[in-house]
């Protein structure tokens, strides 16, 4: 009900108190790509993976330098954005098994996995997005928003599909976390009940699916006629790490460096050719002039196998699913024409749950009426300037063979890493120290119970599921 509510009211512009205000009209295009590394844009450092048109987003806009991911991995990041609420207060701070993986972590308030072989019991994770969470999708849809959903989901099964958020039309959204193949008709190697792919039609045997999702949003954005919100979560590049055979074969003639995987080179540019297709759709169409372009990404990339590694995040410290810069930054651009600023870089620290205040405060709406955590970034797209807030992350799971629960605080130039085992916290600078190299704690300990004890409210004020000792 209380959803409904707040529907109603901001059709009216009631609830958020911008009743009257006349703003311009505009269209938004959010590019949500999945596990795409800090360094794996040209721009950012990578010199082997070829992102022209990603680069070009950049010099035609700001670029965010350090810009975070609201977690480490997938579901709690989009959850962040699409709600701009801390993943904590929503109980959503692990990814969220699909359906033919069994409910796995999925669990209420109060449930908890024993782990016979760790130490402590942990929360189980909200295996969706509440229905009752009013989405960005929907903000905009009483707005007077056309809404597309293309690609990625992960927020829940039948029910709480893109099309019971908000969104108009949903291509590829379902309970997936991965496609089963990146080639139509989009099978898995071996057939597993209940992993069809949900919400994707096959339309030519071989097609590639970032070049399909591509396609879809130019015939829907040839389609318009009136304003429209495009949610572009690209399945690319998470595994399964499979790309188009010339590309691949392009970057098996390559050298490389610290990144010289060629299969997942491909697929970073084969992304990139379909961000410049959209983007040339947007030209084409008069529309450029009149569209916010946000290009982000949900965590850090995935490093995998040492051996044989998947990306590279340097400078860095390690990969998605940890607490460090490699797992959390990510990288993001900003374009609108008249609205930012060309070729400018902005350090400001900034987060997933940042863009929903952000449109809404372009809209009109006061963001701060809204109840959200994030913070809008309109003054500083404009060109100004904002004082940096504490941000926070939470992840009370185990993972893997040596992810234990953490939560983490940054705060001006230090992060903390707080264990929930009985293991030392850490303590960075990183101004002066990025690669996370020396841990501080011990020299500051005044310091690491200053950011904790704010580490401690910020649990109390979000209601965080915590980790219990047996």
């Amino acid at each position: 009900m209380k959803k409904h509510i707040l529907i109603f009211l901001l059709s009216f512009g009631l609830y958020s108190g911008s009743f009257g205000q006349a703003k311009e009209e505009f269209n938004v295009l959010l590019i949500h790509v999945d596990d795409l590394g800090w360094a794996d844009i040209g721009v950012l450092g990578s010199d082997f993976y070829e992102t022209p048109f990603i680069d070009r987003l950049a010099a035609e806009g700001m670029l965010f330098t350090h810009s975070y991911a609201a977690a480490a991995i997938c579901s709690p990041s989009r959850a962040a954005l699409m709600t701009g609420k801390y993943p904590a207060r929503m109980g959503i701070t692990d990814w969220i098994y699909a359906r033919f993986q069994g409910v796995g972590t999925t669990g209420l308030p109060g449930e908890y996995a024993e782990n016979p072989d760790q130490p402590l019991r942990t929360p189980k994770n909200q295996g969706f997005l509440p229905l009752e969470e009013l989405t960005l999708a929907e903000r905009m849809k009483v707005q007077g928003y056309a809404t597309l959903h293309v690609g990625k989901w992960h927020l829940g099964g039948e029910g709480k599909y893109p099309e019971d958020q908000g969104f108009d039309r949903n291509f590829g959204g379902n309970d997936l976390g991965q496609p089963p193949s990146y080639f139509d008709p989009y099978e898995p190697a071996t057939p597993t009940p209940f992993y069809a792919f949900d919400r994707v039609t096959p339309r030519d045997s071989g097609e590639y699916l970032t070049d399909r999702e591509g396609d879809e949003i130019v015939s829907f954005l040839q389609a318009q006629t009136q304003k429209f919100f495009i949610h572009w979560a690209p399945y690319a590049v998470h595994t399964p790490i499979m790309a188009p055979q010339a590309l691949v074969e392009k970057y098996k003639r390559k050298a490389g460096g610290k990144q010289k995987n060629p299969i997942y080179a491909a697929m970073v540019e084969n992304l990139d050719q379909n961000v410049g297709k959209v983007l040339a759709a947007l030209d084409r169409l008069n529309l450029t002039e009149k569209t916010l372009v946000i290009f982000t990404s949900d965590n850090g990339g995935l490093m995998g196998n040492p051996a044989n590694p998947i990306t590279n995040n340097e400078p860095l410290r390690s990969q998605k699913g940890y607490p460090y810069e490699g797992g959390i930054r990510v990288p993001t651009v900003v374009k609108w024409p008249g609205k930012v600023p060309a070729g400018v870089q902005s350090n400001l620290p900034i987060v997933t749950l940042d863009w929903v205040p952000t449109i809404l405060d372009y809209m009109g709406l006061n963001p701060q009426d809204q109840g959200l955590d994030g913070q809008s970034l309109v003054e500083v797209l404009g060109g100004g300037t904002l004082e940096s807030r504490d941000l926070f992350w939470h992840f009370p799971h185990y993972r893997g063979a040596d992810v234990v629960p953490y939560s983490i605080i940054r705060s001006g130039e230090y992060k903390l890493i707080h264990y929930f085992e009985e293991q030392p916290d850490e303590l960075f600078s990183l101004a002066n120290d990025p690669r996370e190299t020396t841990n501080l704690a011990v020299q500051f300990p005044d310091l690491v119970i200053q950011l904790k004890s704010l580490l401690k409210a910020w649990w109390i004020e979000t209601d965080a599921r915590m980790p219990k000792k047996k």
